[in-house]
């Protein structure tokens, strides 16, 4: 089978996605079911983190197992790669010993020299620049709730970050708009985020502008990891960017709210919105567990059918 992996949304094709999703509700039926299903068994991931994490290490850790797997958690603080072994050694080494390998770090061409040198696929778990896996959970969770999202439009209001960028190559894959609204300063870089073109965002001054009419409200926390040193300035910058309930009530009447955790009620959004009827973080959260099954299935086994 030929090696794929998954460092950015565009590494995979509208109809690869479809069939990822096909995949995601079956897997997700069988999990809701107690039945259990173990097509990686003694499959072996190999998980390496430079930044800290909650969803992605659980999210990564319980799907491995509970499709019959076994996950191995590597820090860079307790390994060589933290003592300055070069990465394309590291990767020669973890993929003779494993069989698929996710990494959580900060530059982009770190991970994109790993795959260079891996034997086996390899999977953004997120960078400073993208952050594949979450927006393959937030597509998912949007059609399980909305349909279809061709032709829809998506707001994103806050920082242009890896969360903003992979949201905008999506659009293109999938056909929708989004409306990104960011404080002057923050704006969306096209070569950075990787796009193609620009038909598919729109950028807006007033984020109430861009949430009018969207079908999905969307943000993050104004200062991501590594940007820390930049957070008072950020929390000046970004006061008026926050989601709250008049924002939202000037998207769609049946508009979702998605934010990919952790939030801070009061920063980013209110506290009204992220607990509030429209919010969908939940189910968000719950579906990077079952997507990214989904796509270890693929990416290990090619497309499987029923």
């Amino acid at each position: 089978m030929e090696l794929r992996h998954y460092l950015q949304f565009k590494d995979l094709s509208r109809e690869e996605y479809e069939h990822l999703f096909t995949r995601t509700r079956w897997i997700k039926e069988r999990f809701k079911r107690y039945e259990r299903y173990w097509p990686l068994e003694d499959r072996t991931l190999a998980m390496i983190f430079e930044k800290q994490s909650t969803r992605t290490r659980l999210s990564f850790e319980a799907g491995m197992h509970q499709m019959g797997g076994a996950a191995i958690f590597l820090s860079t603080r307790d390994s060589q790669l933290g003592r300055g072994e070069p990465v394309e050694d590291a990767a020669q080494v973890i993929s003779r010993m494993c069989d698929v390998v996710m990494i959580r770090t900060f530059e982009q061409e770190i991970l994109t020299r790993f795959a260079g040198n891996s034997r086996v696929p390899v999977i953004n778990g997120l960078t400073n620049e993208y952050h594949p896996c979450q927006t393959l959970a937030d597509i998912f969770t949007f059609i399980e709730q909305r349909g279809s999202i061709r032709g829809r439009t998506v707001a994103w209001i806050g920082d242009s970050n890896n969360v903003c960028n992979t949201w905008l190559q999506a659009a293109e894959v999938f056909d929708f708009n989004v409306h990104v609204s960011t404080p002057p300063g923050y704006e969306v870089e096209p070569e950075r985020a990787g796009l193609y073109g620009t038909d598919h965002y729109e950028e807006f001054r007033d984020p109430m502008d861009a949430a009018r009419g969207a079908d999905l409200v969307t943000t993050d926390v104004w200062t991501s990891m590594g940007f820390e040193a930049e957070n008072l300035e950020r929390l000046r910058a970004f006061q008026d960017w926050q989601v709250d309930v008049e924002m939202m009530r000037a998207a769609k009447p049946e508009a979702l709210f998605m934010h990919c955790l952790p939030a801070h009620r009061g920063e980013e959004v209110a506290a009204e919105v992220i607990d509030g009827p429209q919010s969908a973080v939940w189910d968000e959260a719950e579906n990077r567990l079952h997507t990214q099954k989904a796509l270890l299935e693929f990416l290990l086994l090619g497309r499987v059918n029923p």
